[in-house]
């Protein structure tokens, strides 16, 4: 089992970082590692959905259960059935004074057939940049949002 973390600094208010992250099915909107998600369940806190994800050009498909603690700001999600043959981890959300420190972790683990460690490492590389890729999606999303709704490009964000 791999462990991968990645954490950016997104120049928006927590509880906007926080809203716009948890409308998962807007995700393939402005996150090109995401070709598509579909919600197949909505249950108070608790947010069930098939993914489909492209890491080098190939789709990997997954079902997650992603559990949302508003309070803490904090999201849990495992996946319940697909490619990998284990898929969870965290999404943190903590307001610091530049904005919103966004950290993913993930751990997985995916059964490649005669897989040695330079393939292991090597998808834990292509792991940690689709984490990646995600948060400067996000970030641009809400930092370019946030610049465009104020004549001098500061947002709603004060500094």
């Amino acid at each position: 089992m791999a462990e991968v973390q990645a954490t950016m600094i997104i120049r928006a208010p927590l509880a906007d970082v926080y809203r716009v992250a948890k409308d998962v099915e807007r995700f393939p909107q402005f996150m090109p590692d995401v070709a598509s998600i579909r919600v197949l369940e909505r249950q108070g806190s608790t947010i069930v959905a098939e993914w489909v994800g492209i890491v080098q050009g190939r789709k990997i498909r997954w079902v997650e259960e992603d559990q949302w603690d508003d309070a803490a700001h904090v999201s849990r999600f495992r996946q319940r059935e697909g490619d990998f043959t284990k898929y969870e981890g965290t999404w943190s959300f903590a307001a610091v004074p530049e904005g919103t420190r966004t950290t993913l972790v993930l751990e997985y683990e995916l059964e490649l057939p005669l897989a040695g460690a330079l393939l292991s490492n090597l998808l834990k590389v292509l792991v940690r940049k689709n984490l990646e890729s995600m948060l400067t999606a996000l970030k641009g999303q809400l930092e370019s949002a946030a610049s465009s709704t104020h004549p001098r490009g500061g947002g709603r964000w004060t500094h």
